[in-house]
């Protein structure tokens, strides 16, 4: 039969890194010898220490419904965390919210905060779900170009880019898919537009904050601009820095009105995060850290080598990645150098 579909689904196109997966597992069942470079996830087991406690979990018959936005001992673990690495102070009960992964986080925070019509400052290069993220909440996407030297948005584009219609800013530091990095200097710059601004919320997007390079210290809006506190909405999810990108457990912390507007929508789509998987996330959160340490030292001597070998393909333009496990080559000169090459 023929199906009147929603005008929402028009908006979106699928995820283009789920759509190369694919295509990069249809080409490896044909026998041919393929690297799927799409998915954003460490190639390493997730730490031992972490499963073991999902294997006790299970076996203590943690296998349950949880509360809709996290148990009481995971949204604990989330605001040490927040408290212990970061500074930042957020009441475990009403301004931490669990849900499955980072990009779940994102959605329900969009579908809480996004009317028809309202605009987000996406800047470029971006993270491929953001655009339709917004535009499932009906919102529309502002996709800002980075300056090219820095891939980052300067303070001067972003005030150009708000309008009566901007509703929120994504910023995601270190970046994906650039690598780049946002010093204290820059997020100085940007909080002081976003200061004549008080209607533009702020998504500080924070899931590569552990994987610096140069013996950088992480630090996002709210760390250089506390007055930005109430309007910036701190995501992020154990997927990347634990190698636990199956877990699906992200979370969202921020003011308390939000979050329990993520909730309530959370609780009519997929209710509680896998019980097992918080289980395991409170450990991973509160436990050891070396693996965490170990993990951005690996993947700071695999970006210096691949730097090297791209820097030295005639053409390719590459500048250094400063942080999470991405590097983002122009390829543009040498594609135009062999105009005949498909």
């Amino acid at each position: 039969m023929p199906f009147n579909f929603s005008a929402r689904v028009g908006r979106v196109n699928p995820s283009q890194t789920l759509s190369i997966g694919a295509l990069a597992a249809k080409i490896r069942a044909e026998g041919k010898d393929v690297i799927n470079l799409a998915s954003g996830q460490p190639d390493c087991d997730t730490p031992e220490h972490v499963k073991q406690a999902a294997i006790k979990a299970i076996r203590a018959g943690h296998t349950k419904y949880t509360p809709v936005g996290g148990t009481p001992a995971l949204k604990q673990a989330i605001a040490d965390k927040m408290q212990r690495e970061n500074g930042l102070s957020y009441d475990p009960q009403t301004q931490v919210l669990a849900s499955c992964g980072a990009k779940h986080s994102l959605y329900n925070l969009c579908q809480a905060l996004l009317n028809d019509g309202d605009e987000v400052i996406v800047p470029t290069p971006y993270w491929v779900s953001y655009p339709e993220i917004v535009a499932l909440a009906g919102g529309t996407p502002v996709c800002t170009p980075a300056d090219r030297d820095t891939l980052k948005m300067n303070a001067e584009t972003l005030r150009r880019s708000i309008t009566h219609a901007t509703r929120l800013l994504i910023l995601n530091s270190p970046n994906n898919p650039s690598g780049a990095v946002y010093g204290e200097d820059e997020l100085h710059e940007l909080a002081d537009v976003l200061l004549a601004h008080p209607q533009v919320a702020i998504i500080s997007d924070d899931i590569y904050e552990h994987i610096l390079f140069g013996g950088r210290s992480f630090r996002n809006i709210v760390n250089v601009c506390p007055e930005l506190y109430e309007r910036t909405l701190i995501v992020n999810g154990i997927s990347k820095a634990y190698s636990m990108t199956g877990w699906r457990i992200g979370y969202v912390c921020g003011a308390e009105e939000v979050v329990d507007a993520m909730r309530k929508i959370q609780s009519h789509s997929t209710s509680n995060p896998t019980s097992i998987s918080q289980e395991a996330a409170v450990e991973a959160l509160n436990g050891p850290q070396d693996f965490v340490r170990e993990l951005t030292r690996s993947f700071e001597g695999r970006h210096a080598r691949i730097h090297n070998l791209l820097c030295g393909i005639k053409g390719v333009e590459c500048p250094p990645a400063e942080g999470s496990f991405y590097i983002f080559p122009d390829f543009s000169k040498t594609i135009a150098a062999h105009p005949d090459v498909n």
